[in-house]
Parts: C-alpha cells; structure tokens; sequence
C-alpha cells in the first residue's frame, strides 16, 4: 500500500542518525558515489553496506547492475533475518536537505499536527501539535477530533491506513482539516511551512500529596537545539526542591546519541559521572570504531526515582537513554512498549540522499541491549490523546504522580501495543519520525 511505503521511509527518519538518530557520533569512511547515474550509485551503495552496514558478510548483496533505482537496491541489501535475529526493519533513504534541517538546523517542514495513527481506532485526534507550527498558530491543540482529512472521513483514513498528506512535500501545500474542539464543529486550513522544533516544550515541578515534589519534563527530539533547555529546565527543577523526575518520551522518536548523553548526565548527578551511559558496538570489521559515551558534567544528587513516560512512539535514543540510565538510577517505565531499536547509524550523504543503514548497535554498562520487542513498561497506562501535556491531571502524569506515591501501579489498561514492530522505521521519526509520519 503506497502509505504504509512511504510511511516506512518517513519514519525511519528521526531515530536514524548517529549523532542525529540513534546515533551516536562519527562519520563514514565512504564518502558518496563520484557519479549520480544509478549504477555508479549502486556500485557505491553495495562498497559501502559491505564495509560499515553492521550486518555485512552475512547480508544479501546481489549484483548491482540487476537493480533500475537506488532505492530498489538499498532495499535487496538490507538483512532479513535468519530466525534467530530480527530482519531490519530500520534503515532509510531520506532526502538531504531535509536531514540537515531537521538535525542541523533544527527546523522541519509540516503542518505540526501529530495524530493518533498507530493505534488504528477511532476516534482519530491530534495527540501532539508543534508549538511553533502553523498547526499551533490556528489554535489547534492536543486532543482535538478530526472528523475528516482532506475531506476523507476519519474513518476511511484510519482503515487505509494512510497518513501520508501530512507530510507535505513543499512550502504552501494545503491541507484541511474538519475537527471537534470542545464538542464543536471547525474547520481549518493550513499551510506547509519551515518552521523551528521546540524539542523540550514542558517542564514544571508537581506537588505530591506527601509534599515531596517531582519534576515533569517533556523531551520531543534529540536534537542539539535541546542541550541548553534540558540543562536549563533540570536545573530549575532541581532549584524548586524536587528529587524525582517525570520524564516524557513518549513521542519522542529518537535523535543524537551526545544529546541522550547530556541529558542522562543530567539526570544521573556528579556522583555517576565517568560511568559509561552507552557503549556503540560496530561490526567486526570496524570494531576500531566501537566507542563509549560517558557521564559528564553532571552536578547534584541523582534523581532518586526517574518515571519514564513510554509507548509505541518511543524509539532509538529514547530508548537507550532507558537502558543506559537503569545501572546508574532507578527507572521506572510507564505507559506502553517501546518501538524496539537497540541500533543506530552514522549517515552518509551521496548525491542528495541521505543513507542511514545500521552501523552499530547499543548496549549500556552492564552489556544489556537487544530489545528489538520493544521495552516493556513496568507500568502498563494507555494514552487516550487529551489533557494538557504537563498538567498534573493528565492520564499518564496523573499516573505517574500516583506511582510516586505509592509505589504501585495504577489499576488501569496496561498500554500495550502490539502488531507495529514488523513495520520499517515506523517508530523512528514527521509528522514523527521525518514520522515524522504524523501518526
């Protein structure tokens, strides 16, 4: 179906770079093809996953010249698994120049609406807009109901499985959406636009009922635009007396491995610093590449507890910050399971395109990785796609607000989603991964 392909593409996205996805940092020994006619591409391309795809020796790499397009032939080398270990379902081709917006410049191009996709029911709402988006300048919010796309019902939609025009393709494309906003009817048109990426959009502090107090911080992308927010928003969080932390991913498709690392620097206080938060892995044949990234900087006491907010949405460097955190602190997942990518890439550009195949995978301290299922929340909560992000009664704030508390987890739906592992990058990035698919 062309929306679920294109969809694949599109979501490996954000979760695809090393130092821009699960990545972590580093770049190729292979520059791009010299020549741009595909077969000078593919000669290239088969070069390249033979030397630093991390499956190479026991991928397929067929002859070249049997393949009319790049795409088709990135395609027939990717590995497909042998039963043992999962077929990869994570490496992309994206355009340049959208890559280095996204993770140079920290902008993207879209309408900044985010819907309920994933989970394939009705009613489809918008679970996420972008601050700074045409989306958000309409006075669209999270929650609102979208009873047509495009003048698509939502349920023809959502049966089609097909999100794909929500992702322009260039500035001033329209689209047109007829919602329910409080109960009542709207229309609104927008316009494709660049706009800038606000990755760190909440933090606050919350009051627990024992008067001990939490932080709450929500982290969209990985990206470095979001190093001095995190630094700036851990730091007020810790200046109003909380010891806990709410750490939101849940729609975090995942981004630089260095800015993971800054924040669980943060996160984990001066006492781990110098302990390795994540060790990248190569294969054998670039194993002189394999490097660790170590806590830095880190200032204050850990956070006791870290509660963090999780689903299906949660991929790569949201993932591995879970991981590399848990021999440091104590982490505490609640929501849904992860999108399961324990790999990450260093991309390599040619003739336009953006190559993000697997080069190495990632595992923490203790030598724990291989969550290709996902990560299991400790507590199972199911998003329902309303209330504020970063209001204290919202479902899975309230939730963890209340674990908190207890120390139990709450008596609801356990979150869990299941079907979506089998599709390529749908967890990776527009709408969110450059999903960016907007689902």
């Amino acid at each position: 179906m062309a929306g679920r392909a294109v969809g694949r593409r599109l979501a490996a996205w954000l979760a695809a770079a090393v130092v821009a996805g699960c990545g972590g940092g580093g770049g190729s020994s292979n520059p791009g093809s010299d020549s741009c006619d595909v077969a000078s591409q593919n000669v290239w391309l088969q070069a390249y996953m033979n030397d630093r795809y991390f499956w190479a020796g026991i991928a397929p790499s067929p002859d070249p010249s049997g393949y009319d397009s790049v795409e088709s032939y990135f395609e027939a080398l990717l590995y497909p698994g042998d039963g043992v270990t999962s077929a990869d379902r994570w490496s992309y081709i994206t355009d340049s120049e959208s890559y280095n917006r996204f993770f140079g410049d920290g902008m993207t191009l879209g309408y900044g609406v985010f819907v309920n996709g994933l989970e394939a029911t009705l009613p489809l709402k918008l679970r996420y807009v972008e601050p700074l988006s045409p989306a958000a300048a309409a006075g669209l919010r999270r929650g609102d109901e979208i009873v047509a796309i495009n003048g698509r019902s939502a349920a023809e939609v959502v049966a089609a499985d097909d999100y794909t025009m929500l992702s322009p393709t260039a500035e001033g494309e329209l689209l047109t959406l007829e919602v329910r906003q409080g109960g009542l009817p709207r229309t609104v048109q927008l316009a494709a636009a660049i706009y800038a990426l606000v990755p760190v959009p909440v933090s606050t502090v919350f009051t627990l009922p024992s008067g001990s107090k939490a932080g709450y911080l929500m982290l969209k992308d990985f990206v470095t635009q979001a190093e001095a927010p995190l630094t700036t928003a851990i730091a007020e969080i810790r200046q109003q007396g909380a010891t806990e932390l709410i750490l939101d991913l849940r729609y975090n498709g995942g981004g630089r491995v260095s800015t993971a690392n800054v924040l669980a620097s943060l996160v984990a206080g001066a006492s781990n610093n110098g302990e390795v938060f994540t060790r990248l892995r190569y294969n054998a044949k670039n194993a002189a590449s394999n490097t660790d990234f170590v806590l830095a900087n880190g200032s204050g006491a850990a956070f006791s507890r870290v509660i963090v907010l999780t689903g299906a949405r949660t991929c790569s460097a949201s993932e591995m910050l879970v991981n590399g955190l848990k021999p440091h602190v104590q982490v505490v997942t609640l929501g849904g399971t992860t999108c399961g990518k324990p790999y990450g890439f260093n991309p390599v550009q040619s003739c336009g395109s953006t190559f993000s195949a697997v080069n190495f995978e990632t595992v923490n301290a203790l030598g724990e990785g291989g969550y290709v299922d996902g990560i299991s929340a400790n507590c199972g909560v199911a998003d329902d796609f309303s209330g504020e992000l970063g209001d204290a009664t919202e479902k899975l704030a309230a939730a963890a607000q209340g674990y908190l508390s207890s120390g139990v987890c709450p008596a609801v739906s356990d979150g869990r989603t299941s079907g979506f592992g089998a599709r390529r990058g749908l967890r990776d990035v527009p709408g969110e991964r450059l999903d960016r698919r907007a689902q």
